[in-house]
């Protein structure tokens, strides 16, 4: 029993190493995410090829998305394509450049074949 207990100590310090989250989790992220991007169907094929999304990709985009929040981009038939991070507010978005930056990519589908060695 004092052995369990002593792996189950060292198996919680492990914990504070960093956390990275995959693409692998896209489905579960998509059912219960709040934060949602539409892409318009020209700027899909940019996104799965590892690119951030501009605003003149953007097709839709849900209300009070603070810059920094996660989000989940779907495609405008609301298939998930991937997530990432909002650069800008839902408010800001709406008024800038469209050349500007909405959503840093963190993962997307097309990394299972970018990189099928490491998944």
């Amino acid at each position: 029993m004092a052995q369990k207990l002593s792996n189950h100590r060292s198996f919680s310090k492990n914990l504070s190493m960093k956390f990275h989250l995959t693409i692998q989790a896209l489905n579960l992220l998509a059912a219960n995410a709040k934060h949602k991007v539409w892409l318009k169907p020209t700027s899909e094929m940019s996104f799965l090829y590892g690119n951030d999304v501009i605003k003149g990709g953007l097709g839709r985009i849900t209300d009070n998305i603070n810059a920094y929040d996660g989000v989940v981009v779907f495609s405008m038939s609301d298939v998930p394509l991937g997530f990432g991070i909002a650069a800008k507010s839902t408010q800001d978005c709406r008024k800038m450049d469209p050349n500007g930056l909405v959503v840093i990519r963190q993962a997307d589908t097309g990394e299972y074949l970018r990189n099928q060695e490491d998944l």
